[in-house]
């Protein structure tokens, strides 16, 4: 059992919980993630690694309740306890100094893309922070991704704060004003990604994305997160999760995500109407 340290919502069904994981936040690096059940006969759940402190000996995950599980772990509150952890896994961001990197994170991306702007700054790298999220009320990490950026936007798709646009608008006006871009890193819904491959594919400019496959036990073995990268089967949770943008196959990525969306959807109506039951005991 692991024991919940604290746990605040960031914005709404989105979730900053700290838990007690002294062995994987000794060894954690950016770009690896987590295996979680929250209780002995739950699912087993993928989730980044937002942060860690390896003194306190504790994680960070940052989660938006959109299944039964998530819905079910952001009920938790501190002093509650995760049934197992298992991590860290996939194989860590490759990171070096590049030059001017970008860091992009659309939605809850900016979980993502926190950590490994944290190591390409750290690496030397000039860093440029895009925040991207629907309206103001659902921007995340603003003040971390600021304080390791050299340059840092927002940008929501309402206008109701920063740029009024798309991360991939930002990006493109970043590259028109003739900066140099040597690295760019994407994390965010599958559409996103894809239109910031083809933002930087004219340039020729590395850019990395972190896939998000059904993913079961996060070990190779199952088969379950396997995508096409440069029409070659690789499995998301050992050879990824990140991968060359350009080489991805997308569509392929988006279909085979959405093939359970009918029982999700049955799990998540059954755990509301459990809530609800209990709510009138």
């Amino acid at each position: 059992m692991h024991k919940i340290v604290s746990a605040i919502f960031l914005a709404e069904n989105i979730k900053k919980i700290e838990i007690e994981a002294p062995r994987i936040a000794k060894k954690r690096k950016a770009g690896q993630f987590v295996m979680i059940r929250v209780g002995e006969t739950g699912e087993r759940v993928p989730l980044t690694i937002a942060d860690a402190n390896p003194e306190k000996g504790t994680i960070t995950l940052i989660v938006q309740g959109m299944g039964k599980s998530t819905r079910e772990l952001n009920s938790k509150e501190a002093g509650d306890s995760i049934h197992d952890i298992v991590g860290p896994l996939g194989a860590p961001s490759h990171i070096e100094k590049f030059g001017t990197a970008v860091s992009i994170g659309g939605g809850l991306g900016a979980a993502i893309a926190y950590p490994t702007a944290v190591a390409l700054k750290e690496a030397g790298n000039y860093v440029i922070t895009i925040n991207g999220a629907r309206s103001k009320e659902l921007v995340i990490l603003e003040e971390e991704m600021r304080a390791v950026s050299d340059e840092a936007y927002i940008t929501t798709d309402d206008g109701s704060y920063g740029f009024h646009g798309f991360v991939t608008q930002k990006l493109q006006e970043l590259i028109d004003s003739g900066k140099k871009i040597d690295f760019v890193l994407a994390i965010g819904p599958i559409p996103m990604m894809r239109a910031i491959a083809e933002v930087t594919r004219p340039y020729q400019i590395k850019t990395v994305v972190s896939l998000n496959p059904i993913m079961v036990d996060g070990t190779g073995m199952c088969g379950g997160c396997r995508v096409t990268v440069d029409n070659q089967i690789k499995f998301a949770c050992v050879d990824g999760p990140e991968f060359d943008a350009h080489l991805v196959d997308f569509k392929n990525l988006s279909d085979r995500n959405k093939m359970y969306l009918p029982e999700e959807k049955q799990a998540v109506e059954t755990f509301a109407h459990k809530c609800n039951l209990q709510k009138q005991l």
